[in-house]
């Protein structure tokens, strides 16, 4: 994607908000002011690329503008690098712009210090310094999604000028987007933002995949926008006979990045890729929406099963959008997408898009101050969840590749028998999905219906499944559920459940006998059954095995038991074993 011109103007600025809403002379003054203070405080400094710094956090505000975000963030936006960067002092800012501003502007750099930022010598350092910034980011999630916006916002500029950074920290920076602020995007709704910053990855960590698809998708590229050239014209005259005027017909280039992902799974074959572009409708109203997907039908008869109804079900993103299959002129198979134009801001900027401050577009608002965007459960749950996740992790490596698969890796979405989507990461099964509902269902599993089919707990759950968890009161987790099970959090829950049955059996007494033996077939079998008859529940059995030539075997045993008297009645049993040669033992 081609950068901005880089005329940092307030005027450019201005234009950008005005694209979207009215703005008042007090906050016209506001932005003034904060952009005359950051250019003054960037004033000295460049960038890797030469250029001033202040076109950075121009940018930063820039892309806050185009996301329609409120006038604060925005002023934030340009000053979120003053107190990290330059002398500038938070005090400072809180007197000059206020509060929420310097609230926004600590949040992002508590955010900062990021490893291409500061150098760490060790694997564990880096680990521990990237499990210390996902926290942050937890927290600032749940606490203003707007300090997450200026930083994404930031990302996405640093990205799009990467190709200033020394090779090993382009690799690195990529890496860390592409597993962590491309897929946060995508989790808040910001689809557009999402594939853009996988794009702009692809070209670091693969520049040889990104040569060869540059050069080979053009053609095909330029073919299929010539061809729905000629599609449109009869999809438009199709509705018009319906009285349905859309807001607009367009196309939609698949991205580079998710396009190399599919060729993967097809040999490199371009023919076999269907929504290289796809046509995009956009109507008024979500009854027009499935007028117009009956009058594509009509016109062309879909792909049986390509229908996807993300209105009815939207993704737990926010995601909602009608997508159909078609043999289309010609009988070439096209994708058709058809949505609103409120669900397309939305699929575009996700919830900076839905949470876009009223607040700030009347000057009465804005004086008076606007409250915090904060993750409410009832609009985004993954983020409570997250929240409270993130507590049971005290070891930072388990902690990232916890997170990294938890909530930020390829998503399924399946169905609870009330219509509920559940999100759960690819490869899950219904034991992730019982736990995903509540920890109680999740321990008291016995077995599922995927879409009224029996399957096995191990059983990977595929989008759209409607999964039924069937459960036994009194029923407890199975250490063999830790083989299957993909979540972490479902793990954790399972790992600390056989704990407290463990604990629970482990309760009272203990014996620990040490048994030096001959090393002969059968004395273990002998020495288990003896303790077996005694009904004595062993907790845990070690053979050792001699070192040394002439050394005789120990066989190790601890467990439960009710009383001394019945210990030495065991240990006067084993002892006339034969082969047994010395014993030890002791109450614990």
């Amino acid at each position: 994607m081609p950068l901005k011109p880089p005329t940092s103007s307030f005027e450019a600025l201005t234009q950008a908000i005005t694209q979207h809403r009215a703005l008042s002379a007090e906050e016209t003054d506001f932005l003034r002011r904060a952009f005359q203070t950051a250019q003054k405080e960037h004033a000295p400094q460049k960038r890797n690329s030469g250029e001033p710094y202040f076109n950075h956090v121009f940018q930063t505000a820039l892309t806050l503008a185009e996301w329609d975000m409120d006038t604060t963030t925005i002023a934030a936006g340009l000053l979120h690098d003053t107190v990290e960067d330059t002398p500038y002092k938070l005090e400072t800012l809180k007197k000059e712009f206020g509060e929420e501003v310097s609230f926004l502007v600590n949040g992002v750099t508590k955010l900062g210090h990021l490893k291409y930022r500061t150098s760490v010598k060790t694997e564990k350092d880096r680990v521990n310094q990237q499990a210390e910034n996902l926290r942050k980011m937890i927290l600032a999630i749940s606490e203003d999604l707007r300090v997450v916006f200026i930083k994404l916002a930031d990302r996405l500029h640093n990205m799009r000028t990467l190709g200033a950074m020394p090779p090993l920290k382009q690799k690195r920076i990529a890496l860390e987007t592409l597993e962590i602020y491309a897929p946060l995007a995508y989790r808040l709704g910001m689809q557009n933002l999402s594939g853009e910053l996988e794009d702009l990855t692809f070209l670091y960590l693969h520049p040889e995949e990104h040569e060869w698809m540059t050069k080979n998708v053009e053609e095909k590229y330029s073919e299929r926008v010539a061809y729905l050239e000629r599609v449109e014209p009869v999809l438009r005259a199709a509705l018009a006979n319906a009285h349905i005027k859309p807001i607009a017909i367009n196309y939609r280039a698949k991205r580079i990045s998710s396009l190399y992902k599919k060729l993967l799974r097809s040999d490199m074959n371009l023919d076999q890729i269907y929504d290289l572009v796809a046509l995009r409708v956009i109507v008024s109203t979500v009854e027009e929406c499935y007028a117009a997907l009956g009058i594509v039908h009509q016109l062309w008869p879909p792909l049986p099963g390509k229908i996807k109804d993300y209105i009815a079900l939207p993704k737990p993103n926010g995601y909602k959008s009608l997508h159909t299959t078609v043999f289309c002129e010609d009988k070439k198979i096209t994708e058709i997408q058809i949505r609103t134009l409120q669900m397309h801001d939305a699929a575009e900027h996700g919830i900076a898009a839905h949470w876009a401050y009223s607040q700030a577009k009347t000057t009465k608002k804005f004086i008076e101050g606007n409250k915090n965007i904060s993750a409410k459960q009832d609009e985004l749950n993954w983020v409570n969840q997250l929240r409270e996740w993130q507590k049971d992790f005290t070891d930072p490596e388990e902690f990232v590749n916890s997170l990294k698969i938890d909530f930020f890796k390829h998503r399924v979405f399946a169905i609870t028998p009330k219509g509920e989507v559940i999100d759960l990461p690819a490869g899950s099964t219904p034991i992730d999905f019982a736990y995903q509902i509540h920890s109680e269902i999740g321990d008291r599993c016995v077995g599922a219906k995927i879409n009224n089919k029996i399957v096995p707990l191990d059983y990977q759950i595929q989008s759209g499944d409607l999964v039924d968890i069937l459960v036994q009161k009194n029923k407890k987790p199975s250490e063999s559920w830790l083989k299957f099970a993909k979540t972490s959090s479902a793990k954790q829950r399972i790992r600390r459940m056989i704990r407290q049955e463990t604990s629970i059996l482990r309760k009272g007494p203990q014996l620990e006998l040490k048994i030096t033996v001959d090393d002969r077939v059968g004395m273990l079998k002998d020495i288990s059954s003896v303790i077996s008859r005694a009904r004595i529940n062993i907790i845990n059995l070690t053979h050792i095995h001699p070192s040394q030539r002439g050394s005789l075997p120990i066989i190790k045993i601890l467990c439960d038991i009710d009383n001394s008297g019945k210990a030495e009645k065991l240990v006067l049993k084993i002892k006339s074993l034969k082969g047994v040669r010395e014993i030890h033992y002791q109450m614990v």
